[in-house]
């Protein structure tokens, strides 16, 4: 009760982190994947109103100032998508960069080039654009860089004949993670013989040790075949974008409905001052007629994280019931991140455009869904929101060791023996839930991220719109170190706390003193190297690619692979 200032900062921490926990376990608890059914041979097999014709399929490649080249990439491997029946496959790339050479691309690859005379809505208004002019039962979305294997639509359309499945999401999977060296290998160039010899008995205690892998943590692994795999079991996993296939009835359902309920809210915002009835119901006809052709009609919406958002309200249609499918296995592949400055651009617009749909649009407050399925997304909010209890995590062990104070009665032996098996215990159940995948550099790096979720939280919260830049596609030459000032911070008064903790209680020995000294060494120790996790990611370079790596070079290396 004396340090209530430390004390009652780190309940609510612990108590936001815990309801986190839950929400996880509930979003592992079970599996239930789709049965995977043979490819529908005809439309009336997939489509409402079908009839025996051949299903119709659009696949568009949006791009803005990506390489033509690269593009090129994508557009012959969808051209090489394989289907067991006749069907009506047309491609189209999607240029808002309206460039000439993109154009001549398109055409000498036999493909369809659409472009628009502005970039209203970014993505989300490039699709829209697209589906105006097209008309295919159904759409595959990817992105400039995605290169889909042949057997993407065989693999996914026989879930469609469900007619209630809205769409399909396929795992993104990356071509380019640098996958390292064996230390083995490494120290034998170094050391000979003695050095690899030494490596592979440390590998033998400690596991295979890689120097050079990816330091962003690109695997996606645990995403797409754990956390949103099991959301299947509610019919809760959303879309991502790229690799994705949709049902353009699902999709066009989803779009008047928002369309409708955003005019019917708009006339009852500005007919609630009348009070004469048929006065009243005069206004909100002629209203609703001049809210109809001023409001656009978007199949996409206009966002950021314009996937979810159409998730969300597709998973919101409680007279529809629509299902998404997460297809476990991987149907495409595309280019990672590769340097800092890049993935914190990507990581700062997911975690943007999630935080602004669970503040101004959340799902979990609203009618529609089952309660499982709002508990999947309010794990998915929650997550983005846990920067605001890590900044204390962070923090109280350098607290702690710079003035003695905890914020617990006691480091008492029966402390140890409420925390030390909840501890194992919560990493055991970690481990068989999460079906043996390491989730210890995706949390590290998770929490080194703190700055920049504080960064999206806050401008959310001042109203900004979080932009739609695209992802540089080849790497950035430099380091970043001015990127991960704050991290630096944390290690730098984490480890001259620890020295000053260890220097008082040499001169001043207590088992007060000890206790305390132990647990914020350990918790101090574990942020500081959960840090230097993208601190090591400011200053890497990859090893097989040289440090000016353009696209064209870049795609030298992938056709190779």
């Amino acid at each position: 009760m004396e340090a209530i200032w430390f004390s009652y900062p780190m309940v609510i921490a612990e108590s936001c982190a815990y309801v986190g926990m839950l929400l996880f376990f509930h979003n592992l608890w079970r599996n239930a994947d789709f049965e995977q059914l043979p490819p529908p041979h005809l439309a009336s097999e997939c489509v409402s109103e079908g009839t025996d014709r051949q299903i119709s399929v659009d696949l568009f490649l949006p791009t803005y100032d990506e390489d033509p080249e690269l593009v090129r990439y994508s557009i012959v491997d969808s051209k090489n998508i394989r289907y067991p029946h006749s069907i009506d496959l047309n491609i189209y790339v999607l240029d808002d960069g309206r460039r000439d050479e993109m154009r001549e691309v398109a055409e000498q690859e036999g493909v369809g080039y659409i472009t628009r005379d502005s970039n209203i809505g970014f993505k989300a208004g490039n699709l829209r654009n697209a589906m105006e002019q097209t008309t295919g039962d159904f759409i595959v979305i990817c992105d400039a860089d995605t290169r889909p294997f042949p057997s993407m639509l065989e693999n996914t359309m026989g879930y469609f004949r469900d007619l209630d499945v809205a769409w399909v999401q396929t795992p993104q999977w990356f071509y380019d993670i640098p996958q390292g060296q064996s230390i083995s290998q490494v120290w034998q160039k170094r050391a000979g013989i003695v050095g690899a010899m030494l490596a592979r008995g440390i590998e033998k205690i400690w596991g295979e040790i890689r120097v050079g892998e990816d330091p962003f943590i690109n695997d996606p692994k645990l995403f797409y075949d754990v956390i949103l795999r099991r959301r299947n079991s509610v019919h809760a996993s959303f879309c991502c974008g790229a690799g994705s296939v949709h049902r353009r009835e699902a999709v066009m359902e989803a779009a008047l409905k928002v369309y409708g309920n955003h005019v019917d809210k708009q006339v009852s915002k500005l007919s609630r001052a009348i009070k004469d009835p048929e006065l009243k119901q005069d206004f909100e006809e002629e209203m609703s007629r001049q809210m109809a052709i001023e409001t656009e009609l978007t199949p996409y919406k206009f966002h950021v994280s314009e996937d979810i958002y159409t998730s969300i309200v597709l998973h919101s249609d409680r007279t529809r019931n629509w299902k998404s499918v997460l297809h476990p296995q991987v149907e495409s592949k595309m280019l990672s991140p590769l340097d800092l400055q890049t993935w914190i651009v990507q990581r700062f617009k997911y975690a943007g455009g999630t935080i602004d749909i669970g503040i101004n649009d959340n799902p979990v407050f609203s009618g529609g869904m089952g309660i499982r399925q709002k508990l999947m997304y309010a794990m998915t909010f929650w997550s983005y929101l846990a920067p605001l209890w890590n900044v204390i995590f962070l923090s109280a062990p350098i607290v702690a060791l710079f003035t003695g104070i905890a914020p617990v009665s006691a480091y008492s032996t029966d402390f140890f023996l409420h925390l030390l098996p909840f501890l194992l215990i919560h990493e055991m159940a970690s481990i068989l839930g999460m079906w043996g995948i390491s989730n210890f550099k995706g949390r590290a790096l998770n929490l080194a991220f703190f700055s920049t979720n504080l960064r999206a939280i806050w401008t959310v919260l001042r109203g900004r719109k979080i932009s739609f830049p695209t992802t540089p596609k080849e790497r950035q030459d430099g380091t970043y170190l001015h990127l991960v000032i704050p991290q630096l911070t944390v290690i730098v008064l984490t480890l001259a706390g620890i020295t000053y903790a260890s220097v008082v209680c040499w001169f001043e020995p207590s088992n007060e003193v000890i206790g305390m000294l132990v647990v914020n060494t350990f918790w101090g120790m574990n942020n500081v190297i959960s840090m230097s996790v993208l601190v090591k990611a400011a200053v890497w370079k990859p090893e097989d690619l040289p440090v000016e790596n353009t696209v064209s070079a870049q795609q030298q290396e992938i056709l190779v692979l």
